[in-house]
């Protein structure tokens, strides 16, 4: 597979990157009608109905859930919300929309003037609205047709557009992962790109820093983290040879081929006079009061900014911090372990969870929630070894059987696994080591201290593993007089 072009470097050109997200929200019903939203693995057009269909005579009705759900969205980005909002007509002729029209927010959105921090930086939020999703067409390789599915026609959505305020592919995908753990941790969005519940077009252009942007090109429909990075790396890198070879940049939509690392012209832009906005005459305005705010406010779960400020306050080291903060399964699972047995010590949990855990998952390409691993078990694994029940090898051994449902304890107890404290029982384990390794005494005794540790392994063998290393190492240099 031939990998994206890099950014060239010095040509003094800076990129400029903005953002729409699209996310699926959290309903049991479409945004506008009955049909159940549960359509993902699905027979194709088997949850539609007249509305979704765009029968004659069939009119719209707001989902409320839908409306909580986005207000409660743009106050954890600081968006004003409230006052007046309404519904318009976005007009376009595609299969994929039978009405001929999606109903969006024009001049109007639920929410406006946000920002949310990356990495230290303000990126500002221009609008979060609330729109109807389209159908889905598919193009089989090599047929003269396409087919169109209308399950998801009509799911509730939330648009989200930034200011041009990214400036690096990396910037644009950490900003993505504190949406996604934004809309998981609130309720509001499952925000899996696998599954199209989040999906993101780019708008990028270059330019020489202090004179004004370049002419941008919208790359669509990207679903994924690392497609948004490879797109944005191949389409600075073109519009830098595109400038510096004096040409001039096309304002075009663009796609992304996943296969070949690259973008390809799909249309030229359109503009808003295009689509002939005009307010819906079948959905009243909304009027979201100071009251209905507050209602939401007060259900509104802990933010990643907010868990990260706890985690750090707990004693966690900033880079974990940082990493579980914004990964919902992660921080939930932690949380859970640590509610089994608050007296755990949080980093030696996370330290567990972050590579032992996730290091055994994705050897088995494996997610967390999906794993038989349960908060209880981790915890009880890791009590076992700070109470010096067994060895942290002894651990690692068990960790296996314990990802796929096991009790630790129960496996302890059952294999007589405990650590060995008995004094006497190790003395003598010292003492053999000491007479069947003279040579390594000889050198501890004559000054050569890490000599010991040649005599360590052997007491550990003899023991099974099941010594407890800080007696056995207490035992040696009573022995050795160290």
């Amino acid at each position: 597979m031939s990998q994206p072009a890099s950014p060239p470097i010095s040509t003094g050109l800076q990129a400029v990157i903005g953002l729409e997200v699209h996310l699926h929200l959290n309903t049991r019903t479409k945004i506008f009608s009955a049909a159940s939203t549960d359509y993902f693995g699905q027979e194709p057009n088997t949850f539609t109905d007249p509305l979704t269909l765009g029968l004659p005579g069939t009119l719209p009705t707001l989902n409320a859930r839908a409306v909580d759900l986005a207000i409660m969205f743009g106050l954890a980005l600081g968006c004003d919300v409230g006052g007046f909002t309404q519904f318009h007509r976005k007009n376009y002729f595609y299969p994929d929309a039978p009405r001929n029209y999606q109903l969006s927010q024009y001049d109007r959105p639920i929410a406006r003037n946000g920002f949310v921090m990356v990495g230290g930086e303000r990126i500002g939020i221009t609008r979060a609205h609330l729109e109807d999703d389209a159908g889905k067409l598919m193009h089989p390789l090599y047929a003269p047709y396409s087919l169109l599915d209308l399950n998801r026609a009509g799911m509730p959505l939330i648009e989200m557009v930034t200011e041009p305020e990214l400036r690096t592919p990396e910037q644009a995908r950490a900003f993505l992962t504190l949406i996604r753990a934004t809309a998981q941790s609130l309720g509001v969005s499952e925000a899996n790109p696998e599954e199209g519940q989040m999906r993101c077009d780019v708008n990028v252009s270059v330019h020489v820093p202090g004179t004004p942007f370049g002419t941008k090109v919208e790359i669509k429909n990207l679903n994924s983290f690392r497609s948004v990075q490879r797109s944005l790396e191949y389409e600075i890198a073109r519009q830098t040879r595109i400038v510096s070879a004096g040409g001039t940049v096309s304002q075009d939509t663009m796609g992304w081929d996943e296969g070949g690392q690259r973008t390809f012209v799909m249309r030229t832009k359109e503009g808003e006079a295009d689509y002939r906005y005009f307010p819906d005459p079948d959905l009243p305005p909304l009027d979201i009061t100071p009251e209905w705010i507050a209602r939401v406010r007060a259900s509104m779960p802990e933010l990643p900014a907010q868990k990260r400020e706890r985690y750090l306050a707990a004693g966690l080291r900033e880079t974990d911090a940082d990493s579980v903060s914004v990964d919902v399964p992660l921080s939930r699972f932690l949380d859970a372990a640590m509610q089994t047995d608050p007296e755990l010590d949080l980093q030696r949990l996370a330290n567990w969870l972050l590579t032992d855990v996730t290091g055994w998952l994705s050897a088995r390409e494996l997610s967390l929630d999906r794993s038989q691993l349960t908060p209880a078990h981790l915890a009880a694994l890791v009590g076992l070894v700070e109470a010096g029940t067994v060895s942290g090898k002894m651990a690692k051994e068990l960790l296996p059987e314990v990802m796929v449902g096991a009790d630790p304890i129960q496996l302890v107890r059952e294999r007589g696994l405990s650590v060995v404290t008995d004094t006497a029982a190790i003395e003598a384990a010292v003492d053999a080591a000491l007479l069947a390794n003279p040579a390594a005494v000889q050198q501890v005794r004559s000054g050569n201290l890490k000599a010991a540790n040649a005599l360590f392994g052997p007491v550990m063998k003899a023991m099974n593993g099941q010594a407890g290393p800080d007696v056995v190492r207490r035992v040696l240099n009573e022995r050795l007089g160290i």
